[in-house]
């Protein structure tokens, strides 16, 4: 794991939900420990987070929770009804695909290193503004204490950290009252607090 990474607090706050303890490893991305060699033997595109349970070693958040979903089932993560389990897939992709890959550290560097040093803050707000203002109009019929009815589910575990990481871009969160009344719900939960960035043994300051 990495403190600042999204993707992995999407896998502390399910660890976190489902009841399950685990060792903490940290990969200080800035310092390049992603491309060490022993880790790239485990996870090939040398990106966290990587998870080692049951014998094996598995990479990109979605994978990990659905793992998880599948092989410990209690305290679900998905809805029992299939069109309610549809719509957590689709908030939940919406973030996934658009807006934390056009944030990640190494778009963002390349933004920057393309352009200039003003540009990435410009590129990561206007995608992350456009994939929540989505995500907020599905929350009108969707939402109960939480995007879809009253329980965490992945596409809280996936708006959390892409909420606080909108911030970090400067975009402006009053757009979203929805996802705002959902947060001020999730940042109490036990498991939303435990798995918080600054809650980390490699935290060095604010997640902002």
């Amino acid at each position: 794991s990495y403190w600042k990474s999204s993707c992995s607090w999407r896998v502390r706050i399910a660890l976190a939900l489902k009841g399950l303890e685990y060792d903490y490893r940290a990969v200080n991305l800035l310092k390049g420990e992603q491309r060490d060699p022993d880790f790239v033997a485990k996870v090939p595109h040398a990106e966290v987070p990587c998870l080692e349970i049951d014998g094996h070693s598995l990479a990109q958040s979605l994978a990990i929770l659905d793992y998880l979903e599948e092989t410990r089932p209690d305290s679900p993560l998905y809805p029992s009804d299939p069109y309610l389990r549809a719509k957590v897939r689709q908030i939940t992709h919406a973030i996934a695909s658009g807006a934390q890959p056009l944030q990640n550290l190494r778009v963002i560097q390349k933004v920057q290193e393309w352009t200039d040093a003003t540009k990435k803050v410009e590129w990561a707000n206007y995608w992350i503004t456009a994939a929540l203002s989505g995500v907020e109009e599905i929350s009108k019929e969707t939402a109960g204490k939480y995007c879809v009815g009253d329980t965490p589910s992945i596409a809280d575990i996936c708006l959390i950290p892409q909420m606080a990481s909108a911030r970090r871009f400067n975009v402006d969160m009053g757009q979203f009252p929805n996802l705002l009344r959902i947060e001020e719900t999730a940042i109490q939960h036990p498991a939303f607090i435990a798995a918080h960035p600054e809650s980390q043994p490699d935290a060095t300051g604010s997640f902002l």
